[in-house]
């Protein structure tokens, strides 16, 4: 058997970045997990991603290796705010799934897809890494303006224009964004397909301290559309005052 390509795979602990774990780890690659301390207003996401690539691989998911490497950088994004993630603003909530739709919400954080792709893009060129896997979505998401396809292909010129690798003919990078096309119902009937457990991911922009999903979030209202619509049951804990039906 020849060697596994590498790919880094950002890992934020929610439910499309361990989808996208699981298919990374299915077609063969070597994965290397990348996850950030960003000055979020939560630290569940990250407790959730350590326990996902711990795990990823492993029961349930057959003959597939496991993560190689797991990091978490820190960086402070709280230093220029701009965010209800990295401030002081209310999460919106209990938004109608149709203005959703529309809009950049204030739960946008500025550059934060560049920044983090930049960091996975300095990591694989130091590992000889040719694929970065993200698990952007352009279809049941919160109206991010660097979730879209556009975005993603203008990334990646940009990195092959920037990269050794790339600019002397070694290598070329390429962003994989396998979910951006696809519902919440399928990006989780395919992660089920592959063993992904559900109920350690944690989607919730605004958590009770011990954890528990507010239910009424963007992030929570696209998660419960996205699991009634597989029709498959929801493991999320959610605050016991949540609708159960958002």
């Amino acid at each position: 058997m020849g060697e596994r390509q590498k790919a880094v795979v950002l890992l934020s602990g929610g439910l499309d970045s361990a989808t996208v774990l699981a298919m990374a780890l299915r077609d063969g690659y070597e994965v290397f997990a990348l996850s950030f301390s960003y000055g979020q207003r939560h630290a569940w996401e990250l407790a959730a991603a350590k326990q996902i690539a711990a795990r990823a691989g492993g029961p349930g998911v057959a003959g597939v290796p496991g993560v190689k490497e797991h990091r978490i950088v820190a960086i402070d994004l709280r230093a220029f705010g701009g965010s209800a993630l990295t401030g002081d603003w209310a999460v919106p909530k209990g938004r109608p799934l149709a203005e959703i739709a529309e809009g950049i919400p204030v739960t946008y954080v500025p550059a934060r897809n560049t920044i983090f792709l930049s960091y996975a893009l300095a990591w694989a060129e130091v590992l000889a890494a040719g694929d970065i896997f993200l698990g952007v979505n352009a279809l049941d998401y919160s109206g991010y303006p660097d979730c879209r396809p556009e975005y993603i292909a203008a990334f990646e010129k940009l990195a092959n224009l920037a990269t050794k690798a790339a600019v002397l003919g070694e290598r070329r990078i390429r962003i994989h964004t396998p979910l951006i096309a696809l519902s919440k119902a399928e990006i989780i009937r395919a992660g089920l397909a592959l063993g992904v457990d559900y109920g350690l991911t944690s989607s919730c922009y605004d958590p009770s301290p011990a954890g528990e999903a507010c239910g009424a979030c963007d992030a929570c209202l696209l998660r419960r559309k996205g699991f009634r619509e597989a029709g498959v049951a929801d493991p999320t804990l959610y605050k016991a005052h949540a609708n159960t039906v958002p």
